[in-house]
């Protein structure tokens, strides 16, 4: 069972490393909104959206917050060289959270890469999705946390 809507967005600790710098919750809370999405090297699924989601941070770049989590889900997914690796392949830019002893992925109940989780600029959950090819109905919920009209 993911978060439920409307709960707060957990804090952000137990990273057991960052890439692309580190943020903190109340860093993000109170500034704009936030996507923070799931992922792994070891998920297709999560390569294939990558391109999508990278789209998304570019284009939404000055009115939302956008954070990976690394979540593995097996002994090589933590291999932090090939962490970068990937990430670096794939263009993500954006600050990630190496959740190699699943302290987020925990917070968050999270079970599933890709997920994506939208919060609003108050911190709290209003989105939550996960698996492949759902970017259109995730633009839809960012757009109405924006406040952006259809």
């Amino acid at each position: 069972m993911a978060l439920k809507l409307r709960s707060q967005m957990p804090e952000l600790e137990g990273a057991t490393s960052w890439l692309n710098g580190e943020v903190t919750k109340s860093e993000l809370v109170g500034s704009k909104p936030t996507l923070i999405h799931f992922w792994s090297i070891s998920c297709g699924l999560c390569k294939e959206a990558m391109p999508n989601v990278n789209e998304f941070r570019d284009q939404y770049k000055d009115q939302l917050n956008v954070v990976a989590v690394h979540m593995p889900r097996s002994e090589k997914d933590l291999d932090l060289e090939e962490i970068k690796k990937v990430a670096e392949e794939h263009g993500i830019l954006q600050p990630i959270f190496v959740d190699s002893q699943h302290k987020l992925t925990d917070a968050f109940e999270n079970e599933y890469v890709p997920a994506y989780y939208v919060f609003d600029e108050e911190g709290q959950l209003r989105h939550f999705q996960a698996g492949g090819g759902g970017m259109k109905m995730l633009t839809k919920r960012v757009n109405r946390v924006l406040g952006i009209k259809e």
